[in-house]
């Protein structure tokens, strides 16, 4: 008898809001059968039992025995048009996808196009990503491919970030090399656009972000800070796209060096992007950055529960004023998640469960593919003694612990 059969069936029947009296007696087999299974006791289970348990919990017998594909496995197949429309290249013969040049987007509509795929993005739409984002990739390159001079670069702008949108989807989908390829294109391609700086630095964010995620958390801060001190917005500089960028740029490195464990160097990053926030005056959430002192107070949140104090993240997270300005959906949402890890940590077990509510209803699909939503639910479901009602399974079911 497996730990992982026990631990499953156990967070299965709570997860569906099941007592094990009442799986016993849908699945047709002994309470007793019930217990010493979730107990650990019994060495082995008959696969007609295992069969039985999954049918009435709706998981496959696979799934309940732990035996489940890889997530890998289940991505590449989700993603594969993603896939394709990012490393298409005319470098490489029978690759590339000029093929209909007859049918190129005018740049009114491409960038019409790019700021819909933008918002899907933000609003965590990700079905609608996997559609729209090689339709806007292959757009971009045959635009490049048709165009010269001013509009070379314009298009070139648009190219840069239709890979940013595909760097930042492929890292959501912890496909960590893809994102690299296709932050790396946004970059070449913004060396040759009509505001290289600017969006050169946009695209490095996206690649430190990667590089975080790869664990090079050291490379990751050395290149945000760089990055941001080309572009540091000067004195009486009011331009919003520039200090949004700067400030992105510093709380990834401040990001990077709480991954490091230097906590006074991160608190120190991130100081001077809240500086820079509280001169912006107000939030505002574009292509380029999602910025202002909302957001900055957020990441001084999820930096208290990073370093393992959750009671001055709550204290934190009292003080944080009313949006002055948009912050997109996802940023609220990922706020709440990081309080419910803080609630949970506190075993303040309610707080958490409407605290991730709150999370789903405001990002429904984006909170799916967020592993510390999963991480938080699945640990109240593992502590939960008794049934925690129809929201609590419903929770469990969305944030995938079954």
């Amino acid at each position: 008898m497996s730990s992982s059969l026990a631990e499953n069936l156990a967070r299965f029947r709570k997860a569906r809001n099941l007592s094990q009296e009442e799986l016993a007696a849908a699945a047709s087999v002994g309470v007793d059968t019930v217990g010493r299974i979730e107990r650990g006791e019994r060495r082995t289970t008959r696969p007609a039992t295992v069969a039985k348990l999954a049918r009435v919990l709706a998981v496959t017998p696979d799934a309940l025995l732990g035996l489940l594909p890889t997530a890998q496995a289940v991505r590449d197949t989700e993603v594969a048009r993603l896939r394709q429309a990012i490393t298409a290249s005319a470098e490489v013969p029978g690759l590339d996808d000029f093929a209909d040049t007859d049918d190129i987007s005018d740049p009114a509509s491409l960038a019409k196009a790019s700021h819909a795929t933008w918002r899907a993005y933000v609003d965590g739409r990700h079905g609608e990503l996997l559609h729209a984002l090689p339709v806007l990739l292959t757009d971009a390159r045959r635009l490049v491919h048709a165009t010269t001079g001013d509009a070379n670069a314009a298009a070139q702008q648009l190219l840069s970030t239709a890979y940013r949108l595909g760097a930042g989807f492929a890292g959501r989908l912890d496909m960590d090399d893809l994102a690299w390829a296709a932050a790396e294109r946004a970059l070449a391609a913004a060396r040759k656009s009509d505001n290289p700086a600017i969006d050169s630095a946009i695209s490095l964010r996206y690649l430190v972000w990667t590089l975080i995620k790869q664990g090079r958390t050291e490379d990751a801060e050395r290149v945000a800070v760089k990055a941001a001190e080309q572009i540091e917005p000067r004195m009486l500089d009011r331009d919003s796209t520039r200090a949004g960028v700067f400030g992105n740029l510093l709380f990834n490195a401040a990001n990077a060096a709480l991954r490091s464990g230097s906590g006074d160097r991160a608190n120190d990053l991130l100081a001077i992007a809240q500086s820079a926030a509280l001169r912006a005056g107000r939030d505002n959430a574009t292509e380029a950055a999602i910025f202002g002192p909302r957001v900055a107070a957020f990441q001084a949140v999820d930096h208290a529960v990073r370093l393992g104090d959750p009671e001055t993240a709550f204290r934190l997270a009292d003080r944080i004023a009313e949006p002055q300005g948009p912050v997109p959906a996802f940023w609220e949402a990922g706020h709440r998640l990081h309080l419910a890890q803080a609630a949970a940590q506190l075993r303040r077990d309610q707080l958490a469960v409407d605290l991730l509510s709150e999370a789903r209803d405001l990002a429904p699909d984006w909170v799916q593919r967020q592993p510390l939503g999963t991480t938080v639910m699945r640990g109240l479901v593992d502590r939960a003694t008794r049934r925690r009602g129809r929201r609590f399974a419903e929770l469990a079911a969305h944030y995938g612990v079954l």
